[in-house]
């Protein structure tokens, strides 16, 4: 229920900061704050937001195939839960193997990292959460739940992980179009429940 309702807050921020980004100014950052809790949804994320820092010479891939951002801040925090996202995207001229071991070494202030190979894209599909099948004693500790690869293990985009499912920084690492560069993706996401539960 919970991963549900966590699903749900995701969705509407998203589709809070799609509108804000179609209302004119893709600048502007929709800020709430109040006795209940606060919100923040921005076009603001950068890879210090995300905990890293930015791979020499690169620079933000600003707008995908379909002409989306590829930044997004969203923050919920409220006594009941919390959830941070940060996705930043970026380009780099050097290849794939380069930004891989950069990362790499950075991820490690985090704890061990974990290296996975996917279909996916670069930050197209981020897990805030693990498998709802799951028993509801290891639901109890989310604290404790490592991190790891989802599918085969296998394909050309290579994701870097650290941390737990409800305190993660991941890298994604792919060619670049045209199988010149490379584009990755830093994301950073933190959810908890009650305060008193983290």
């Amino acid at each position: 229920m919970a991963r549900y309702f966590a699903g749900v807050v995701v969705a509407l921020l998203l589709s809070l900061s799609l509108f804000a980004q179609d209302s004119g100014n893709k600048n502007e950052n929709f800020d709430v704050r109040s006795s209940v809790g606060d919100l923040h949804i921005g076009a603001d994320a950068d890879a210090r937001k995300a905990g890293l820092p930015l791979y020499p010479g690169a620079r933000p891939k600003i707008k995908d195939k379909n002409g989306n951002d590829n930044k997004v801040n969203l923050g919920l925090l409220t006594e009941a839960f919390g959830i941070k996202l940060v996705v930043a995207k970026y380009e780099s001229d050097d290849g794939p193997a380069k930004v891989v071991d950069f990362y790499r070494d950075k991820l490690k202030r985090y704890g061990n990292v974990l290296e996975c190979h996917s279909q996916k894209r670069s930050g197209d599909d981020v897990d805030i959460g693990g498998d709802d099948s799951k028993d509801s004693d290891s639901k109890k500790d989310s604290k404790s739940k490592e991190l790891k690869c989802d599918g085969d293990n296998s394909g050309p985009v290579t994701e870097l992980k650290v941390g737990t499912e409800d305190n993660q920084h991941d890298v994604a690492v792919e060619p670049g179009d045209g199988g010149k560069g490379t584009t990755f993706a830093l994301v950073y996401v933190y959810t908890r429940g009650k305060r008193g539960d983290i």
